[in-house]
Formats: structure tokens, C-alpha cells, sequence
């Protein structure tokens, strides 16, 4: 595939990202340079970082023990799940957070700041867009159907507004923050709550309740730059995450009205992919739940997982300009057909 970009490609993950793989086997595929770097923990097992500021000029070297890298030449950088920046194993306490907090400042803001680089997506959009609240302003801006959402800590308005919506209500939480019980990990999934269920304890914190949308199934929307690719999820649970061994994924079109309201959510959050969540009613309405900027892709069907991974790389070597060859360039099932 032509280009007019060159230089390396830039991968910051950690060293168990299987799903990284797919694309990278792309890339070399096409002979594109690519250095796969963990900041948090390969900077203290040999790897070194630096950068230079002067006045008109920036430079940069990133060097690992297999090779160097000028990070002037960066074509564009993938942030998938780098790990945590913890600081060295060696240390501990203050000083280990002390050294944690200056790489994550330090090295943060010298990978995330390369001059012609182009990111997918950019570390500090991705967490901007992973604020639920925001989320969900972004949508209606964007022309998305939303269902009707309230976020409090008062439990008599969390009451007062499941009272009131005639399908039932469902809780879910404003980020997956590692909880357990007895030492034992737990998920904390999508549920369905009724008035009488909303306590007092609501008040310790922020929560999210939401109409339960009247589904016939759902919808996962990987977006890559202009190209669309959607499955249908015909699952038992009302979070299909849940029990994936029983969901059915099936390619499914994209309404033209959806595909433009993502296109614009994307531009307004300033992000290259977007793993976008829907509920479809029985009459085809589709609703918008939540977009992951940076979520798992390689759990579909494998035609879909095989056209997601090219538009990454294509996005990766080519650049924001990437586009698809044929004709449906929004992705292979973008055209509207009847649900």
C-alpha cells in the first residue's frame, strides 16, 4: 500500500497484549518498522528514554537493549494497555511512589508529545473519553438516541427516578474499579434495580442508573477512523459481557443516521478508534450506552477481527488520510440493509 508517511511505528503495551499481535503480524507483513515499548516497566529492566527542548528544535532518543530509536522519525503511536507506571521494583514506599509519579509526568509527557506523530489514539484523549458523563454528553451532542440517565449520591432522587421510568431501571458503575470479596475479584456487572433496592449507601459515592432500554439485541460498533464495523450480539443476560460463551456476533449494517452521529463523537472527542456499545429496539431504534476509545476488538468473528486489525495498521502506517480501497469505505457491512 502506498504512503507518504515513513519512519517507526511506536507501540507502548504490555508484554501479555496478545490482541496487539494481530495488527503487528500486518505490519511486518509490509515491512513497516515497529518498536513495541511497556514505559512503566522497560525503563527499569535496560531501556532508556531522552528527550531535548531547545528553542525551534525538539529531539528524542529512545534506547532498548536490542535497539535505538529518534523519536523525531515516529510515524505514529498505538497506545493499547501499557502497564501502570509504578515506579522500580527495587524501591519501595515514598520513594517508589515518588519515582512512579515523575516517570508518569516525565515519560507520560515525552511519549505523548511527538512532534508529526500521529496517535491512536492520544493518551490523554483516550482518558477524557472514558469519563461516562462525558461520554454521554458527547452522544447527544453528536445526534446519538440516548437512554434517560441519572447520575447522583442523593438515593431519594436515584428513587424518585426509577419510580418513574416505566421499563425498570439499571445500575451500572462509573468506571470498573477492582473490587473483591474474601480475597476473591469480583465484576461488578450491568443490573437491573427497583425502587424499593436503592438505599441509603447510595449517598457514599456517585451513581449511575439508566432506563432499561427495550432491546431485541445488541450492537458492538468498532469504529477505526471512517471505517465501521458492527455486530449484532443476540445474548441470554441483560450485560453480555457476562456469559460471553453464550453470545451469538453476527455482521450487522449501519444506519446512515448512526454512522454520521459516530463520525462526529469521534472528531469531537478527538479519537482514531472507538469501540461503541448500542441497544436495538424491536422497532430498530438504536440507543448509544457507552464508547470504550480504547476497547478489546478481538473477541468477534474472525472476518471482522481480520478487517478491524488492517484498518489499524493502515491507520498506524498511514496515518489519519488511511482509507479503504473499495467503495464501502465507512467498512464492509456500513450500507443500511433491513434489520
Amino acid at each position: 500500500m502506498a504512503t507518504g508517511r515513513s519512519g517507526s511505528v511506536l507501540v507502548l503495551t504490555n508484554p501479555h497484549d496478545v490482541t496487539t499481535d494481530v495488527v503487528l503480524r500486518i505490519l511486518a507483513e509490509r515491512q513497516v518498522p515497529v518498536v513495541r515499548l511497556d514505559p512503566g516497566t522497560d525503563l527499569h529492566t535496560g531501556a532508556a528514554l531522552t528527550a531535548t527542548y531547545r528553542t525551534g528544535d525538539q529531539r528524542g532518543t529512545l534506547r532498548t537493549p536490542s535497539r535505538e530509536l529518534d523519536l523525531t522519525e515516529v510515524r505514529s503511536v498505538w497506545t493499547r494497555r501499557p502497564s501502570p507506571f509504578d515506579g522500580p521494583p527495587e524501591l519501595d514506599g515514598q520513594e517508589r511512589r515518588f519515582a512512579a509519579s515523575q516517570s508518569l509526568w516525565g515519560v507520560g509527557g515525552i511519549l505523548a508529545s511527538l512532534s508529526g506523530a500521529h496517535y491512536v489514539n492520544h493518551p490523554w484523549n483516550n482518558r477524557a473519553a472514558e469519563y461516562k458523563p462525558a461520554q454521554l454528553a458527547t452522544a447527544q451532542r453528536s445526534g446519538l438516541s440516548v437512554p434517560s440517565t441519572l447520575i447522583t449520591n442523593d438515593p431519594d432522587e436515584a428513587r424518585e427516578f426509577a419510580t418513574h421510568q416505566t421499563g425498570g431501571v439499571v445500575y451500572k458503575p462509573l468506571w470498573n474499579t477492582p473490587y473483591t470479596v474474601d480475597g476473591q475479584a469480583q465484576q461488578v456487572w450491568v443490573r437491573e434495580v427497583r425502587p424499593h433496592e436503592i438505599t441509603a449507601a447510595v449517598a457514599s459515592c456517585p451513581h449511575l442508573f439508566q432506563a432499561k432500554v427495550e432491546k431485541a439485541f445488541d450492537v458492538r460498533l468498532t469504529a477505526v477512523g471512517n471505517r465501521l464495523f458492527a455486530v449484532r450480539i443476540d445474548s441470554p443476560d441483560l450485560d453480555w459481557r457476562q456469559r460471553q460463551s453464550l453470545m451469538e456476533c453476527t455482521p450487522i449494517a449501519v444506519p446512515d443516521r448512526v454512522a454520521r452521529s459516530v463520525s462526529a463523537y469521534l472528531t469531537t472527542s478527538r479519537l482514531a478508534f472507538g469501540a461503541f456499545d448500542f441497544a436495538v429496539t424491536p422497532a430498530g431504534d438504536w440507543y448509544f450506552l457507552e464508547c470504550n476509545p480504547n476497547g478489546q476488538w478481538a473477541w468477534q468473528p474472525d472476518s471482522i477481527t481480520d478487517s478491524i486489525a488492517h484498518a489499524i495498521a493502515d491507520q498506524l502506517q498511514n496515518g489519519p488520510e488511511a482509507v479503504d480501497g473499495d467503495p464501502g469505505r465507512l467498512g464492509p457491512d456500513y450500507r443500511k440493509r433491513e434489520l
